[in-house]
C-alpha cells in the first residue's frame, strides 16, 4: 500500500502524468463519440471539451482521481501501470469531472 508521502511522489511523476493525459484525451474521444442516450452524456461531452481544449489542467484533476483509485498498490505498481490499466482509472473517474460549468 502506497504511502500518502509516495501517492503525492506519484503525482509529481512526468511520465505518470503524460500517460494520464493520453488517457484523458481517448476518454475524451470517446465521450465525442458516444450515443446521446449515454448517462450524463452531455456533460461528457462538455467535459471532452475541456480536455481538448486544456489537456494539462484536466489531466492535473484526474491525476488524483486515479491514484486514489490504485491507493492499495505499491509506488512501484503505480508507476510502472500499463496503458490499459491507466485507462482504465481514468474512464472509472470520467463522470466525476463530467459535470455541469457554471
Amino acid at each position: 500500500m502506497a504511502t500518502y508521502f509516495e501517492l503525492l511522489q506519484a503525482a509529481e511523476t512526468p511520465d505518470l502524468n503524460r500517460r494520464i493525459r493520453v488517457a484523458c484525451f481517448i476518454a475524451a474521444e470517446s465521450a465525442r463519440t458516444e450515443l446521446g442516450t449515454i448517462p450524463n452524456h452531455a456533460n461528457r461531452l462538455a467535459w471532452a471539451k475541456r480536455v481538448f481544449e486544456n489537456p494539462d489542467q484536466e489531466a492535473r484533476r484526474m491525476v488524483w482521481a486515479v491514484l486514489a483509485q490504485n491507493k492499495d498498490a505499491t509506488l512501484a505498481q503505480i508507476q510502472n501501470a500499463t496503458d490499459a490499466q491507466v485507462q482504465i482509472a481514468v474512464d472509472a473517474a470520467v463522470d466525476v469531472f463530467a459535470v455541469a460549468v457554471a
